[in-house]
């Protein structure tokens, strides 16, 4: 049974194995980092990992340079590794961006333009009848 742990252990527990998976060439599987923090087996890869994961995410909001690809988590060994990783998640969250771009019929520019001023996006025409 997994043991209940704070979200400050689990922290913490994370950040030490992350310490032993330095650089890609290193990197750890959601299975296999769920087994070297709780010590055993996740019984449903998604249900089970949901803390460990959001761990991840408090440590990268932290500042810690914690990435993930296919091949699994690692902390980037060098700067070039972050900007690597950095640019990754740039162009996907820009694929995003253009697919509700092409949703919303209006350009990338311009949805870009209305999130950096904080103007809810709107449907392209939808205030007159889709004129």
């Amino acid at each position: 049974m997994k043991q209940q742990i704070t979200k400050e252990e689990l922290k913490n527990r994370l950040s030490t194995v992350l310490m032993r998976h330095i650089g890609k060439s290193k990197a750890v599987s959601m299975g296999m980092l769920y087994r070297e923090v709780y010590g055993e087996d996740p019984k449903n890869q998604a249900n089970d990992t949901r803390r460990l994961r959001e761990a991840v995410t408090t440590l990268r909001r932290e500042g810690i340079p914690v990435c993930s690809s296919a091949a699994g988590f690692w902390l980037a060994s060098a700067g070039s590794e972050l900007e690597r990783y950095c640019a990754a998640l740039r162009r996907s969250a820009l694929r995003k961006l253009k697919m509700e771009s092409e949703l919303r019929k209006t350009s990338l520019p311009a949805l870009l333009g209305e999130i950096q001023l904080g103007i809810e996006p709107h449907m392209k025409g939808a205030e007159n009848g889709g004129k």
